[in-house]
């Protein structure tokens, strides 16, 4: 049977953030079957924007340098967030904010959208992981606006981790623990520094070099190596199944960055300082390495959450050999235990960010 769509679901979208995943994104909006209407596009100091109240012409689905260049569309500097929603929910339909940034700033913005009415799809872990208040503020606004917030992206990528634990609770079951590995970062240098079968005689810091020079760590290598990421996805995790988390660092989380290392400036001279730096600490990383061997189980950078206790952790483990977490290397997985399952867990496991798939795991459009 032929699809249709009616008239009036007209789908108008505003993008903020134009990086890796933003460009994917817009290169394939227009193979949808009823692409929506790009009508904002946003950048840090710069704003393009479909002339209102007609909305036409809209924004192209193209990447931001062939965007900006088009004169029949309107250019301004970055806008406020309250007049970004402002703008939006005057679009003659369904309207949805696309936040592709990690900006904690527009993350304490959005209630301004869903109380108008405009929906919130986003990987920012920001507002999800950082004070309780703006959590329930989010879906608060959101039901009296009548709007919907995806964040599936926010943890574990590709993953359906979200969608699975919130499909658990509503059928009624009871989950009394989540742990796993959910950084595919940490799952790539630990993977290779121990692996699950075999031996590496690589050091650490040589490792985390190689990572960062081949794209596979954050510009700063301390943003994954402090676990602080991690944790907010294990804090997004405990909020979705009933737990109260206060904030994403208020629990255990241990950073495999060196207390004097971590002082050093964010600027490019403080992470040269840093990558210079890190093989003098080494012989933390092989001692904890001997030791796993020691045990005859694998060394690992975990995390867990056990719900009946309220205990939320996130740092290295001694893993059993064999395991399906021992035997990582770059992938993620998250363990789900319930009360239906007993004592076999529900297992999610996968490459979780890869940037084609991505866009449309955060984004569902239609």
């Amino acid at each position: 049977m032929e699809s249709t769509k009616a008239a009036g679901s007209q789908v108008f979208l505003g993008i903020i953030g134009v990086g890796v995943v933003g460009n994917a994104f817009l290169e394939q909006l227009e193979r949808l079957p009823y692409p929506p209407k790009l009508i904002l596009l946003a950048r840090s100091s710069k704003t393009v924007s479909a002339p209102a109240p007609e909305f036409s012409p809209c924004v192209p689905f193209a990447v931001w340098d062939e965007a900006v260049k088009l004169p029949q569309l309107v250019h301004s500097n970055a806008l406020p967030p309250a007049e970004i929603a402002a703008f939006l929910s005057s679009a003659p339909g369904k309207a949805i904010l696309v936040d592709n940034t990690s900006d904690l700033t527009l993350a304490r913005a959005y209630p301004l959208f869903l109380e108008r009415g405009v929906s919130i799809v986003t990987p920012n872990k920001k507002g999800f992981s950082e004070d309780m208040a703006l959590f329930n503020q989010i879906f608060s606004s959101a039901a009296q606006g009548n709007a919907a917030v995806y964040h599936q992206c926010t943890v574990g990528g590709t993953l359906p981790v979200l969608s699975t634990l919130r499909d658990l609770v509503a059928t009624g079951d009871q989950i009394t623990r989540v742990e796993g590995v959910l950084s595919g970062t940490l799952s790539l240098l630990l993977g290779d520094f121990m692996p699950g079968n075999g031996t590496s005689e690589a050091s650490w810091s040589s490792l985390v070099s190689h990572a960062k020079e081949i794209g596979h760590t954050e510009p700063d290598p301390r943003d994954d190596l402090n676990g602080l990421d991690f944790a907010r996805k294990l804090t997004i995790i405990a909020r979705v199944i009933g737990m109260n988390v206060s904030r994403h660092d208020s629990f255990p989380v241990e950073s495999l960055v060196p207390d004097e290392l971590s002082r050093l400036p964010s600027s490019s001279a403080g992470i040269a300082r840093f990558m210079e730096e890190l093989p003098r600490y080494d012989g933390v990383m092989e001692e904890a390495k001997r030791e796993a061997k020691k045990q005859g189980k694998i060394l690992r950078y975990t995390g867990s959450i056990d719900v009946l206790s309220g205990a939320i952790k996130v740092g290295l483990q001694f893993v059993e050999a064999g395991s399906a977490i021992a035997n990582l290397r770059g992938s993620q997985i998250v363990n789900i235990y319930t009360k239906r399952y007993g004592a076999h867990p529900l297992i999610l496991q996968g490459g979780g960010v890869v940037v084609k798939l991505q866009q449309w795991e955060y984004c569902p459009i239609s």
